[in-house]
């Protein structure tokens, strides 16, 4: 079974060896790496390579999460970020968003939140905890509403369920290039830089329900 290779960044040791045991605990998660702030993460990035980055917002010292997520994800597109946090601070989660975190759990969540936002994050898709799809993003969207034509919605419903592009023009019975079309129209309409922020948009315009 290959495993999702995944490190952990937070400066609570309490709050990281619980989550190492909890995910350790499922075959195909391998923890390969413990850092206790964006700057370590960063020193031992070439030594670990994970897949997935489990990143705390709020951590001490000159790089908090939003920072290192930004960096990680300009050293190594492949690498996905769940930002994990205690804060409901609306500035700080949309900062994640936009420096490419991919899935969003609060730390009082259940752990099966958590295990579903690593395994999603490792294949590209996003799980984002419904409290924060809510009106916490209330401004994320920057842009007023633009017309969307009926394809383009239904692709970006598709998106919001994880669905990668082949996915989507299997189920649209469409090539996988006109699904990346219809992507492009839709970031640029609604003025958004990546499909994570499609997915937001989407559960917060109610286009499709966290249940789905």
């Amino acid at each position: 079974m290959s495993q999702i290779r995944v490190v952990l960044v937070d400066d609570h040791r309490v709050v990281s060896r619980g989550v190492r045991s909890y995910l350790e605990s499922f075959p195909d998660i391998a923890i390969v790496g413990v850092a206790a702030n964006g700057e370590e993460l960063l020193k031992r990035f070439d030594e670990w390579l994970p897949e997935v980055v489990v990143m705390d917002l709020l951590m001490p010292g000159g790089m908090d999460g939003i920072e290192a997520t930004k960096r990680i994800r300009s050293l190594s597109p492949r690498t996905h970020v769940v930002a994990l946090t205690a804060s409901v601070d609306e500035a700080r989660l949309i900062g994640a968003l936009r420096a490419g975190a991919i899935g969003y759990v609060r730390k009082d969540s259940e752990p099966e939140a958590l295990l579903a936002a690593v395994r999603a994050a490792a294949r590209g898709h996003s799980v984002i905890d419904p409290a924060l799809a809510g009106d916490t993003l209330h401004d994320f969207v920057r842009g007023q509403e633009s017309e969307l034509t009926e394809r383009e919605i239904e692709v970006l419903r598709q998106l919001a369920r994880g669905y990668t592009n082949r996915e989507i023009a299997d189920a649209l019975s469409i090539s996988e290039e006109t699904v990346k079309t219809h992507v492009g129209n839709i970031l640029s309409k609604l003025h958004l830089a990546h499909r994570t922020q499609a997915v937001v948009y989407a559960f917060k315009h109610k286009l499709v329900s966290i249940h789905d």
